[in-house]
């Protein structure tokens, strides 16, 4: 339904064939979710035109992290590094609010410490590690700030579960905008054919845009998986005139998942290598004026499959192709962040758009 229409031949990436029919098969759900381990939540304050997102990982998941963004918002972000002591992480927080929206965290952990999910200190007492990193959608409600406080994190807890990830203006994605339309939530799995599980979730706030102003189309709607847009990209919209940037008002926040065994340095290079997925569906990104961020969390299901040859230690191969997929998923939920926000807020959405 959306597949290649509208795009330049030239625009058009042939990839090295890095298992292609692994590339094709998207999880149960076709979401985050799909890694087992993992719990989704959101609390959307509509009012405020704004809301907090949760990932929790309830036996703890080794993370890594990647900034790109110049405008970064961020909590816990150092204790990702490789060479830190700490190798498990409990939760993602990802919330609206700008600065203000770090206070979801407090709430996230103590949700988890009353749940005694966290690295534990003594027989008694636990540190839930909870990284957060916030978006800016200052000024998008009635008042310039959202109430945000540690209650908005406390209830994406609450809501969440492992079931299908709900999209579009939800959470994180409540007030988000996108290269002048409407941004949201959005998400995206596949499953290769080692059994490894690889998904995407992304709140899309980019002050690039999703689409090709020449063509009307998505920049990577080439990405489809199985009909996972079919009736939903329309023929070439219109976009409206490019939003005038200032520093720090925008940020795209992404967590990639795989229920693989890797190492805290194998998870920074996930993270890295998934930022291309970002890049490809938004353009231009990493700007001045955003403070895009991916986390990687590896719940430790599934054995790195042995590769024979010189770099058999460190599942080079394998870890490109996760690599490889964690890009085309956030490229994917970019896309269904886009298709599954509704107009709000003096924001038109992309299914609102005039198109030729």
């Amino acid at each position: 339904m959306g597949g290649n229409r509208g795009i330049r031949p030239e625009t058009v990436l042939h990839t090295t064939p890095i298992n292609q029919k692994t590339m094709r098969q998207p999880g149960k759900t076709n979401g985050l979710t799909d890694v087992p381990g993992l719990l989704v939540g959101h609390y959307t304050d509509i009012a405020a035109a704004s809301g907090t997102t949760v990932v929790i990982c309830t036996d703890g998941a080794v993370g890594g992290v990647d900034v790109r963004g110049a405008a970064p918002g961020t909590r816990e972000t150092d204790l990702l590094a490789p060479e830190n002591l700490v190798e498990k992480v409990h939760a993602i927080c990802l919330s609206g609010g700008s600065v203000y929206g770090l206070a979801a965290a407090d709430g996230v952990v103590r949700y988890l410490e009353f749940r005694s999910i966290g690295l534990p200190l003594d027989d008694a007492h636990v540190a839930p590690i909870v990284p957060a990193a916030v978006l800016f959608d200052l000024g998008r409600g009635p008042d310039f700030r959202p109430p945000v406080d540690s209650g908005w994190g406390e209830r994406a807890c609450r809501s969440a579960g492992p079931g299908p990830v709900n999209t579009g203006c939800v959470g994180a994605g409540t007030g988000a905008m996108s290269g002048g339309i409407k941004g949201g939530i959005g998400s995206a799995s596949l499953v290769l054919d080692t059994g490894i599980t690889v998904a995407a979730l992304v709140a899309v706030n980019s002050f690039g845009s999703t689409v090709d102003p020449e063509t009307g189309t998505f920049w990577e709607a080439r990405l489809e998986t199985g009909r996972e847009f079919a009736g939903l990209i329309r023929p070439q919209v219109v976009l409206p005139a490019a939003p005038v940037g200032a520093p720090g008002e925008n940020t795209t926040l992404a967590v990639v998942a795989t229920d693989a065994i890797l190492t805290k340095p194998q998870a920074k290079k996930i993270a890295m290598m998934a930022h291309d997925g970002m890049a490809r569906a938004i353009r231009p990104a990493h700007t001045m004026f955003d403070g895009d961020i991916v986390y990687c969390l590896a719940t430790g299901k599934q054995r790195l499959p042995g590769k024979p040859g010189f770099f058999s230690a460190p599942a080079a191969q394998v870890i490109n192709e996760i690599g490889h997929a964690a890009a085309d998923c956030l490229a994917r939920a970019v896309i269904r962040g886009i298709l599954d926000a509704q107009s709000a807020y003096g924001l038109t959405a992309y299914r609102d758009l005039e198109h030729v």
